[in-house]
């Protein structure tokens, strides 16, 4: 049964978020006005450092404690549907996260549209794992916009990726699954037409269905182990569900009942038993 409080969340975010994408006009303003990034909280400051990349920047969150000596980190990609910074709610996932692994969390800061497009994203996939020593396996989460970039990474970098984790991910920005007009009305934050400016952006002239703006569309044999955590109340989850046939085995897929787009980051009792399933996929990836 659905927690009160997702009740609660739902009503909020259709009072307060959904206004953002509720028609292509919403929309063009969400991505000439996107949401600035919130500074990481005052109680990571001296755990945390910066590295500045020839496309985007990075943030290194140690573990408390000093961690596990000479494991492998974490990779975290924010969502924002590429037009809005990392998020408050992103940080305490993150700080959650390193705690909880006892693993440093790498966390991308990547350019956003309409300034910037995804082909300065693939080129970070790949200078974030740079700065990685080639000895330590990755494990990789994003949601929504992130957790497009998440699979991009995964199916480009296969070499170094040992496990994926993806909350409600954004993997077709076309956005053409007739499953999801079904679902559409009773998503509480997202609709079509809002987020289809920020994807023409994001493409840059590519077509929507090129695998390289949408992983849906990639290679998706032989991905790592893959855990995708989306409600049954978000436009993302039709999406989900054609990665998890497309992918067969390697794709584990939970669908909260009855809850919105990106629950895990929500202040809902179905986030902390979706983090605890998360950690415990991520741990399960590092020693199979």
């Amino acid at each position: 049964m659905t927690s009160w409080q997702a009740r609660a969340v739902s009503l909020y975010l259709r009072a307060t978020r959904k206004r953002r994408y509720r028609t292509v006009e919403a929309g063009e303003r969400s991505l000439a006005n996107g949401l600035a990034p919130a500074a990481p909280p005052d109680r990571l400051r001296d755990r945390m450092t910066e590295q500045r990349m020839p496309s985007g920047r990075l943030h290194r969150l140690a573990a408390a404690g000093g961690g596990q000596p000479g494991s492998g980190p974490l990779v975290y990609w924010h969502g924002g549907a590429f037009i809005s910074g990392i998020a408050k709610q992103h940080w305490g996932l993150i700080d959650h996260l390193a705690t909880a692994t006892g693993r440093e969390v790498l966390v991308p800061e990547y350019g956003l549209a309409p300034d910037h497009h995804v082909d300065e994203a693939l080129a970070l996939l790949g200078e974030v794992l740079d700065a990685v020593p080639t000895d330590l396996p990755v494990h990789v989460l994003g949601d929504s916009a992130g957790g497009n970039l998440a699979l991009l990474q995964g199916q480009r970098h296969r070499e170094r990726v040992v496990g994926l984790t993806l909350l409600a991910p954004w993997l077709d920005l076309s956005m053409s699954n007739p499953g999801i007009d079904a679902i559409e009305p009773h998503d509480p934050w997202l609709s079509r037409a809002g987020v289809r400016p920020a994807a023409r952006s994001w493409a840059q002239g590519r077509d929507l269905t090129d695998p390289a703006v949408s992983p849906l569309f990639g290679d998706l044999e032989l991905l790592p182990p893959t855990l995708v955590v989306v409600g049954d109340r978000d436009v993302c989850l039709p999406d989900c569900e054609v990665l998890a046939e497309r992918a067969g085995a390697s794709v584990r897929l939970r669908i909260g009942q009855g809850l919105p787009h990106v629950f895990p980051l929500l202040p809902i009792p179905e986030a902390g038993t979706a983090r605890s399933e998360i950690v415990r996929h991520i741990e399960e990836t590092f020693v199979s």
